[in-house]
């Protein structure tokens, strides 16, 4: 019982958190498009540090980095120095830690692909979505 009550607590001081980030105007989105594993890392890199501050993110994928998020492509598989992790390792830890990751709603019909060639967990993203997302004044908008 007493896990319980522990875990219980934990759980609503963690959602709370999130609930405040976003209400709070820490609700990061992060375009990457570039294929330069460089700045694939250091958009990501980025985005895990505004995590770790407290506060909520979501990344769009598009273009040639949408092919971090596609089981068959080595997109962003490149390791860089520091951390010596490739961009898509660094983009599973982010999805783990719940992070929302999509394609942006043209990178698959432009590639021949469907959505049964995503990684686990990615989804595509819409207009309509991104739009509101992007139009809201509590949303800051990183673009790589």
């Amino acid at each position: 019982m007493q896990r319980f009550l522990i875990a219980f607590m934990l759980s609503l001081v963690l959602a709370g958190t999130a609930g405040a980030a976003e209400k709070n105007g820490r609700h990061l989105l992060t375009v990457i498009t570039d294929d330069s594993a460089q700045t694939q890392a250091m958009a990501l890199i980025l985005t895990r540090q505004w995590l770790k501050d407290g506060g909520s993110a979501r990344i769009l994928l598009c273009d040639a980095a949408g092919g971090m998020a596609v089981t068959s492509s080595d997109e962003g598989g490149e390791a860089v120095q520091p951390p010596d992790v490739a961009p898509r390792q660094m983009l599973g830890g982010l999805m783990e830690a719940g992070v929302q990751v999509d394609v942006c709603a043209i990178y698959l019909p432009t590639e021949g692909m469907d959505q049964s060639d995503l990684r686990k967990g990615v989804g595509v993203a819409t207009p309509p979505a991104i739009g509101k997302v992007m139009a809201d004044p509590d949303t800051r908008l990183f673009s790589f």
